[in-house]
C-alpha cells in the first residue's frame, strides 16, 4: 500500500490477508492456535524454512498470523524492512540491543559496549546497569543534546551500539537523530532509537538514519490502557532477521490477543495523537500562566530551548506530554496536588486516551537514587502530564480546581535543563 498516505495505511496494513473463496474477514482474526498443520511434510519443511516473514506458520513462538498483521502495519508505519512484536517495551529494547550489537553476518554476539543517552527512561537505565553491565558489557553515557559530548564518547569508548530516545522522559529533551546517526555510523556503531514518546505520527527515525526504532506498544500504539506490549522495527532485512532469531530463542513473542488490541489501537493512532498534541499545546500554555508553577517543559512552547529543532523534526506537532514543576517543589506538595485531581488520573503510564499524571520520583525514576535523579534534573516537585483526548477545557478546569485546593507560593525555582 505504498501509494497511500500514512493515516490510510495505519487503517489497512496487516488486514484482509486471509483471502477465502467463501468470504474473507474484514478484520484480522485472533489466531489462538499454538501449532499450524500443512498438507504434507514437504510443505511443513518449507514453512520452517520460509518462516512467518513469508506468511508460513508452524509454531506460535516462531510466528502467528495475528501477530504478523501487527508487525506488518508497524513495518509500514516506520518505513522499515521488518518488525518484531514483543511482550513488553522493555523486551523490545533488550532485543534491539542484542540485534544491534551483533556483528554483520554473525548469528550470536552480545554488544561489547553500549553508549546511551544520559536521560533515558529509568527502567532502561536499570537494564543497562543491572543486566548488561553484569554480563561484562561496557556501558557509558553522553548528553544526547550535544554532538560534542557524543563525539568525545564515541572516540573514548568505540561502542557497538548507541541508544537514545527521540524525546526524553520526563524532561522532553530532543535528539537530533540524523546528526547522531551520522556520527554513530562513522564509528561503525548502530543506532537504536526509542520513539515511544513521539510515535510514527511525529516522525520516523529510520528515515533519519536510525538502524532500529523501538516502541512500548503499551503507550500510544495501544492507546487505551488495556494491553502491554512492545515492538521493534529494523531498517534492514539483516537486522530484522537477527532480531527474529533472538526473539524465537528467548520466547519474547507477543500473544495474539495482545497483538490484536495493539493493532486495533494503531488504526486510530493518527487521530488520537493529533488530538493529544492539540490538547497538550493548550494545557502547556495555560500552565505557563499559573503563578504556582515555576517551570513548564513542552517542545511546542517557544520557551523550550529546543523549540526550533522540535519544529524541524516533528513537522508542527509536539507530542502529548507536558512536564511541569510546582513552585513549592516538595514531594508532599506534588503528591497532595495529584490527590486533588478528579478528571486527571494518577497512573504511571502515558499515551492513553485518558489524561494521566505521574510523579517521576516514585514511578519512572523510582529505581534511581536521589543523587542520580538530581543529576538528570528530576526535582522533588516535578510532575509529568500525559494529555489525553478529552476536551481541553475540562482538563484545564480540573488542574485549576486542584491548584485552588492547594494554594502554593509563587517561586522562581526552575528545573535545570541545559541542552
Amino acid at each position: 500500500m505504498t501509494n497511500y498516505r500514512l493515516t490510510t495505511r495505519l487503517v489497512h496494513e496487516g488486514e484482509h490477508l486471509d483471502k477465502q473463496a467463501g468470504g474473507s474477514p474484514t478484520a484480522m482474526p485472533i489466531y489462538t492456535s499454538t501449532t499450524f498443520v500443512h498438507p504434507s511434510s514437504a510443505q511443513l519443511d518449507q514453512a520452517f524454512e520460509q518462516g512467518s516473514r513469508e506468511g508460513q506458520f508452524v509454531y506460535t513462538r516462531y510466528g502467528n498470523p495475528t501477530v504478523s498483521g501487527l508487525e506488518a502495519v508497524m513495518t509500514a508505519a516506520e518505513g522499515g524492512r521488518g518488525a518484531v512484536a514483543c511482550s513488553s517495551g522493555m523486551m523490545a529494547i533488550y532485543l534491539a540491543l542484542l540485534a544491534a550489537g551483533t556483528p554483520r553476518g554473525a548469528t550470536e554476539h552480545h554488544p561489547r559496549h553500549i553508549l546511551a543517552a544520559q536521560d533515558l527512561f529509568g527502567s532502561t537505565h536499570v537494564l543497562l546497569r543491572n543486566f548488561f553491565s553484569a554480563q561484562g558489557v561496557g556501558v557509558s553515557y553522553f548528553d544526547s543534546t550535544s554532538l560534542d559530548s557524543l563525539e568525545a564518547a564515541l572516540d573514548e569508548h568505540e561502542p557497538d551500539v548507541v541508544l537514545i530516545e527521540s524525546l526524553s522522559n520526563p524532561l522532553l529533551k530532543i535528539a537530533d537523530i540524523a546528526a547522531i546517526a551520522e556520527c554513530a555510523h562513522a564509528c561503525d556503531a548502530r543506532l537504536v532509537v526509542d520513539a515511544t514518546m513521539t510515535t510514527p505520527i511525529l516522525h520516523q527515525p529510520l528515515a533519519q538514519g536510525a538502524d532500529i526504532v523501538v516502541h512500548s506498544a503499551t503507550k500510544y500504539l495501544g492507546g487505551h490502557a488495556d494491553v502491554s506490549g512492545g515492538v521493534l522495527v529494523a531498517r534492514t532485512g539483516l537486522m530484522a532477521d537477527t532480531a527474529v532469531k533472538y526473539s524465537r530463542l528467548i520466547g519474547a513473542n507477543l500473544g495474539p490477543f495482545e497483538a490484536r488490541l495493539v493493532a486495533r489501537g494503531i488504526k486510530t493512532l493518527s487521530l488520537r495523537v493529533r488530538q493529544q498534541c492539540a490538547n497538550a499545546q493548550r494545557v502547556a500554555a495555560w500552565l505557563q500562566q499559573q503563578p504556582c508553577v515555576s517551570t513548564v517543559i513542552y517542545p511546542g512552547l517557544e520557551s523550550h530551548p529546543q523549540h526550533a529543532l522540535a519544529t524541524r523534526t516533528f513537522g508542527g506537532l509536539y507530542g502529548g506530554i507536558v512536564t511541569f514543576e510546582l513552585a513549592e517543589a516538595t514531594r508532599d506538595n506534588a503528591l497532595r496536588f495529584m490527590d486533588h485531581l478528579k478528571l486527571v488520573l494518577a497512573a504511571t503510564s502515558l499515551g492513553d486516551i485518558y489524561t494521566l499524571i505521574t510523579y517521576p520520583p516514585i514511578s519512572s525514576h523510582r529505581d534511581l537514587s536521589p543523587e542520580q535523579r538530581k543529576a538528570q534534573g528530576i526535582s522533588d516537585g516535578i510532575l509529568r502530564l500525559s494529555v489525553g483526548i478529552e476536551d481541553a477545557d475540562d482538563i484545564i478546569a480540573d488542574l485549576a480546581q486542584a491548584f485552588e485546593q492547594q494554594p502554593l507560593t509563587p517561586s522562581t525555582n526552575t528545573v535545570e535543563f541545559k541542552p
